[in-house]
Protein backbone atom coordinates (compact mmCIF):
# COMPACT_ATOMS: atom_id res chain seq x y z
CA UNK A 1 0.00 0.00 0.00
CA UNK A 2 2.82 2.34 0.99
CA UNK A 3 4.71 1.41 -2.18
CA UNK A 4 1.64 2.20 -4.33
CA UNK A 5 1.27 5.62 -2.71
CA UNK A 6 4.93 6.41 -3.43
CA UNK A 7 4.49 5.42 -7.10
CA UNK A 8 1.39 7.64 -7.45
CA UNK A 9 3.20 10.62 -5.93
CA UNK A 10 6.21 10.04 -8.18
CA UNK A 11 3.98 9.88 -11.30
CA UNK A 12 2.17 13.08 -10.28
CA UNK A 13 5.52 14.84 -9.75
CA UNK A 14 6.84 13.79 -13.15
CA UNK A 15 3.57 14.78 -14.83
CA UNK A 16 3.81 18.24 -13.28
CA UNK A 17 7.33 18.67 -14.67
CA UNK A 18 6.79 17.23 -18.13
CA UNK A 19 3.42 18.79 -18.99
CA UNK A 20 4.73 22.41 -19.22
CA UNK A 21 7.74 21.17 -21.21
CA UNK A 22 5.52 19.43 -23.77
CA UNK A 23 3.23 22.47 -23.89
CA UNK A 24 6.20 24.74 -24.60
CA UNK A 25 7.31 22.48 -27.44
CA UNK A 26 3.86 22.34 -29.06
CA UNK A 27 4.14 23.92 -32.52
CA UNK A 28 2.19 27.10 -33.24
CA UNK A 29 -0.94 26.51 -35.26
CA UNK A 30 -0.25 27.40 -38.87
CA UNK A 31 -2.75 29.51 -40.77
CA UNK A 32 -4.62 27.63 -43.48
CA UNK A 33 -4.14 28.65 -47.15
CA UNK A 34 -7.69 30.03 -47.10
CA UNK A 35 -6.89 32.23 -44.06
CA UNK A 36 -3.65 33.43 -45.67
CA UNK A 37 -5.52 34.27 -48.88
CA UNK A 38 -8.15 36.23 -46.93
CA UNK A 39 -5.47 38.16 -45.02
CA UNK A 40 -3.72 39.02 -48.29
CA UNK A 41 -6.76 40.93 -49.52
CA UNK A 42 -7.90 42.45 -46.21
CA UNK A 43 -8.14 46.22 -46.49
CA UNK A 44 -5.38 47.97 -44.47
CA UNK A 45 -6.15 50.82 -42.06
CA UNK A 46 -4.74 53.41 -44.48
CA UNK A 47 -7.48 52.60 -47.03
CA UNK A 48 -10.95 54.14 -46.60
CA UNK A 49 -14.30 53.42 -48.23
CA UNK A 50 -15.68 56.66 -49.73
CA UNK A 51 -18.89 55.30 -51.27
CA UNK A 52 -21.11 57.62 -49.19
CA UNK A 53 -18.83 60.66 -49.47
CA UNK A 54 -18.00 60.36 -53.18
CA UNK A 55 -19.65 63.21 -55.07
CA UNK A 56 -19.58 61.07 -58.23
CA UNK A 57 -21.90 58.04 -57.98
CA UNK A 58 -20.03 55.15 -59.60
CA UNK A 59 -22.25 52.53 -61.23
CA UNK A 60 -21.73 49.05 -59.83
CA UNK A 61 -19.82 46.70 -62.15
CA UNK A 62 -20.67 43.51 -60.32
CA UNK A 63 -20.89 40.78 -62.94
CA UNK A 64 -23.17 38.01 -61.68
CA UNK A 65 -22.13 34.54 -62.78
CA UNK A 66 -24.43 33.69 -65.70
CA UNK A 67 -26.25 30.44 -65.02
CA UNK A 68 -26.34 28.13 -68.05
CA UNK A 69 -29.68 26.68 -69.08
CA UNK A 70 -30.18 22.92 -68.87
CA UNK A 71 -29.39 22.52 -72.59
CA UNK A 72 -26.33 24.78 -72.31
CA UNK A 73 -25.08 22.89 -69.26
CA UNK A 74 -25.35 19.57 -71.12
CA UNK A 75 -23.58 21.02 -74.16
CA UNK A 76 -20.76 22.50 -72.04
CA UNK A 77 -20.23 19.14 -70.33
CA UNK A 78 -19.54 17.55 -73.73
CA UNK A 79 -16.67 19.96 -74.43
CA UNK A 80 -13.13 18.76 -73.66
CA UNK A 81 -12.13 22.39 -73.03
CA UNK A 82 -13.62 24.30 -70.10
CA UNK A 83 -16.12 26.98 -71.21
CA UNK A 84 -16.60 29.94 -68.85
CA UNK A 85 -17.07 32.90 -71.20
CA UNK A 86 -20.37 34.51 -70.08
CA UNK A 87 -21.09 35.87 -73.57
CA UNK A 88 -20.70 32.42 -75.14
CA UNK A 89 -22.88 30.92 -72.39
CA UNK A 90 -25.50 33.61 -73.05
CA UNK A 91 -25.52 32.77 -76.77
CA UNK A 92 -25.92 29.06 -76.02
CA UNK A 93 -28.74 29.89 -73.59
CA UNK A 94 -30.57 31.54 -76.47
CA UNK A 95 -30.12 28.48 -78.69
CA UNK A 96 -33.05 26.12 -79.28
CA UNK A 97 -32.53 22.67 -80.79
CA UNK A 98 -35.62 20.62 -81.52
CA UNK A 99 -35.18 16.84 -81.39
CA UNK A 100 -37.16 14.53 -83.65
CA UNK A 101 -37.62 10.76 -83.46
CA UNK A 102 -36.90 10.57 -87.20
CA UNK A 103 -33.40 12.08 -86.95
CA UNK A 104 -31.53 8.85 -87.84
CA UNK A 105 -28.71 9.74 -90.21
CA UNK A 106 -29.18 13.48 -89.60
CA UNK A 107 -25.85 15.32 -89.31
CA UNK A 108 -25.03 19.03 -89.05
CA UNK A 109 -22.01 21.12 -88.03
CA UNK A 110 -22.59 24.73 -86.89
CA UNK A 111 -19.53 26.96 -86.57
CA UNK A 112 -20.04 29.34 -83.63
CA UNK A 113 -16.82 31.29 -84.11
CA UNK A 114 -13.50 31.68 -82.31
CA UNK A 115 -13.92 32.53 -78.62
CA UNK A 116 -11.89 33.14 -75.49
CA UNK A 117 -13.21 30.10 -73.60
CA UNK A 118 -11.85 30.45 -70.10
CA UNK A 119 -9.43 32.39 -67.93
CA UNK A 120 -7.18 30.70 -65.36
CA UNK A 121 -5.88 32.99 -62.61
CA UNK A 122 -2.24 32.53 -61.56
CA UNK A 123 -1.64 35.54 -59.32
CA UNK A 124 -3.83 38.24 -57.77
CA UNK A 125 -1.99 41.02 -55.92
CA UNK A 126 -3.27 44.29 -54.42
CA UNK A 127 -1.48 47.60 -54.90
CA UNK A 128 -3.03 49.97 -52.36
CA UNK A 129 -1.22 52.97 -53.91
CA UNK A 130 -1.84 52.23 -57.58
CA UNK A 131 -2.37 55.81 -58.72
CA UNK A 132 -2.07 59.16 -56.95
CA UNK A 133 -5.30 61.13 -57.33
CA UNK A 134 -4.95 64.08 -54.95
CA UNK A 135 -2.60 66.10 -52.73
CA UNK A 136 -3.73 68.31 -49.85
CA UNK A 137 -0.92 70.61 -48.68
CA UNK A 138 -0.25 73.29 -46.08
CA UNK A 139 2.90 75.24 -45.20
CA UNK A 140 3.05 75.72 -41.42
CA UNK A 141 6.69 76.79 -41.26
CA UNK A 142 5.63 80.30 -40.22
CA UNK A 143 3.03 79.10 -37.72
CA UNK A 144 3.26 78.92 -33.95
CA UNK A 145 0.60 76.25 -33.41
CA UNK A 146 -0.57 72.99 -34.87
CA UNK A 147 -2.48 73.26 -38.17
CA UNK A 148 -5.03 70.58 -38.99
CA UNK A 149 -5.82 69.36 -42.50
CA UNK A 150 -8.15 66.68 -43.85
CA UNK A 151 -8.76 65.08 -47.22
CA UNK A 152 -10.64 67.12 -49.82
CA UNK A 153 -10.58 65.98 -53.46
CA UNK A 154 -9.60 69.07 -55.45
CA UNK A 155 -10.43 67.83 -58.96
CA UNK A 156 -12.53 65.00 -60.35
CA UNK A 157 -10.28 62.07 -61.11
CA UNK A 158 -10.99 59.06 -63.32
CA UNK A 159 -8.87 56.00 -62.56
CA UNK A 160 -8.77 53.46 -65.36
CA UNK A 161 -7.38 49.97 -65.42
CA UNK A 162 -7.08 47.64 -68.39
CA UNK A 163 -5.21 44.75 -69.93
CA UNK A 164 -1.43 44.93 -69.92
CA UNK A 165 -1.16 43.74 -73.55
CA UNK A 166 -3.22 43.72 -76.72
CA UNK A 167 -5.28 40.58 -77.05
CA UNK A 168 -8.14 39.26 -79.19
CA UNK A 169 -11.67 39.71 -77.83
CA UNK A 170 -10.33 42.01 -75.12
CA UNK A 171 -13.77 42.86 -73.70
CA UNK A 172 -14.66 39.18 -73.14
CA UNK A 173 -11.28 38.55 -71.51
CA UNK A 174 -11.73 41.55 -69.20
CA UNK A 175 -15.09 40.22 -68.02
CA UNK A 176 -13.63 36.83 -67.14
CA UNK A 177 -10.63 38.39 -65.37
CA UNK A 178 -12.90 40.74 -63.41
CA UNK A 179 -15.09 37.83 -62.30
CA UNK A 180 -12.11 35.76 -61.12
CA UNK A 181 -10.42 38.67 -59.31
CA UNK A 182 -13.66 39.72 -57.57
CA UNK A 183 -14.30 36.13 -56.43
CA UNK A 184 -10.77 35.79 -55.03
CA UNK A 185 -10.54 39.16 -53.26
CA UNK A 186 -14.13 39.94 -52.27
CA UNK A 187 -13.41 43.58 -53.23
CA UNK A 188 -15.64 45.88 -55.35
CA UNK A 189 -13.69 45.95 -58.61
CA UNK A 190 -14.25 47.87 -61.85
CA UNK A 191 -12.09 48.75 -64.82
CA UNK A 192 -12.93 52.42 -64.21
CA UNK A 193 -13.75 54.30 -61.02
CA UNK A 194 -14.21 58.05 -60.59
CA UNK A 195 -13.61 60.18 -57.51
CA UNK A 196 -15.66 63.39 -57.71
CA UNK A 197 -14.37 66.86 -56.89
CA UNK A 198 -15.27 67.93 -53.36
CA UNK A 199 -15.22 64.39 -51.95
CA UNK A 200 -13.92 64.65 -48.37
CA UNK A 201 -13.24 62.73 -45.17
CA UNK A 202 -13.20 64.26 -41.69
CA UNK A 203 -10.13 62.47 -40.32
CA UNK A 204 -7.65 65.09 -39.09
CA UNK A 205 -3.89 65.16 -39.75
CA UNK A 206 -1.76 67.52 -37.60
CA UNK A 207 1.01 69.69 -39.04
CA UNK A 208 3.44 70.86 -36.37
CA UNK A 209 4.88 74.42 -36.41
CA UNK A 210 7.94 74.97 -38.64
CA UNK A 211 6.86 72.12 -40.92
CA UNK A 212 5.01 71.46 -44.15
CA UNK A 213 2.29 68.83 -44.40
CA UNK A 214 1.36 66.69 -47.40
CA UNK A 215 -1.68 64.42 -47.44
CA UNK A 216 -1.56 62.15 -50.47
CA UNK A 217 -4.57 60.20 -51.73
CA UNK A 218 -4.19 57.12 -53.93
CA UNK A 219 -6.61 54.87 -55.79
CA UNK A 220 -5.91 51.18 -55.03
CA UNK A 221 -6.07 48.44 -57.66
CA UNK A 222 -5.66 44.72 -58.13
CA UNK A 223 -2.99 43.31 -60.43
CA UNK A 224 -4.43 40.15 -62.01
CA UNK A 225 -2.24 37.72 -63.97
CA UNK A 226 -3.10 34.45 -65.62
CA UNK A 227 -3.80 32.58 -68.83
CA UNK A 228 -6.65 32.83 -71.33
CA UNK A 229 -7.57 29.92 -73.61
CA UNK A 230 -9.00 30.43 -77.10
CA UNK A 231 -10.61 27.97 -79.46
CA UNK A 232 -12.89 27.55 -82.47
CA UNK A 233 -16.26 26.33 -81.27
CA UNK A 234 -18.46 23.96 -83.30
CA UNK A 235 -21.93 22.69 -82.43
CA UNK A 236 -22.24 19.14 -83.71
CA UNK A 237 -25.59 17.43 -84.37
CA UNK A 238 -25.66 13.70 -85.07
CA UNK A 239 -29.09 12.16 -85.07
CA UNK A 240 -30.49 12.98 -81.64
CA UNK A 241 -27.03 13.68 -80.17
CA UNK A 242 -25.84 17.23 -79.57
CA UNK A 243 -22.32 18.15 -78.46
CA UNK A 244 -19.62 20.81 -78.67
CA UNK A 245 -16.24 20.35 -80.33
CA UNK A 246 -13.43 22.88 -79.80
CA UNK A 247 -10.64 22.99 -82.37
CA UNK A 248 -7.33 24.89 -82.71
CA UNK A 249 -7.00 25.52 -78.98
CA UNK A 250 -4.31 28.04 -77.97
CA UNK A 251 -3.43 29.67 -74.64
CA UNK A 252 -1.92 33.08 -73.98
CA UNK A 253 -0.61 34.76 -70.83
CA UNK A 254 -2.27 38.05 -69.91
CA UNK A 255 -2.33 40.57 -67.08
CA UNK A 256 -4.62 43.41 -66.05
CA UNK A 257 -4.94 46.27 -63.58
CA UNK A 258 -8.40 46.47 -62.03
CA UNK A 259 -9.13 49.47 -59.75
CA UNK A 260 -10.91 49.00 -56.42
CA UNK A 261 -14.07 51.05 -56.70
CA UNK A 262 -14.84 53.88 -54.20
CA UNK A 263 -11.77 53.29 -52.03
CA UNK A 264 -8.91 55.70 -51.30
CA UNK A 265 -5.54 55.05 -49.66
CA UNK A 266 -4.00 57.88 -47.62
CA UNK A 267 -0.39 58.76 -46.87
CA UNK A 268 0.58 61.71 -44.66
CA UNK A 269 4.09 63.22 -44.74
CA UNK A 270 5.41 66.06 -42.57
CA UNK A 271 8.66 67.76 -43.59
CA UNK A 272 10.71 70.89 -42.96
CA UNK A 273 11.51 71.18 -46.66
CA UNK A 274 9.33 71.20 -49.80
CA UNK A 275 8.98 67.78 -51.40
Amino acid sequence: MKKTAIMVLTFAFLLGILTPAFAAQAPAKKASPKQEEKAKYSIPGSVTNITKENTYPNPSEDLPFLQPSELTRKLIETSKVKIENPDLIRMLNETTINSTPFAIGYRAIVYLGEWPLNYESAETSPNWEYQKINTNYFDNRGGNGIYQIHYVQEQQKAVRGGLTAKIKNAEDVQKMMLLKAAQKTGLPLAFETIVGAGTKKDHIYNIQPKRLGYLYAYAPAINEKGKVTYGEVYLMLKGNKKFIVVKNVVSQGIGAWIPVQDHVSFGFVSSDRPR
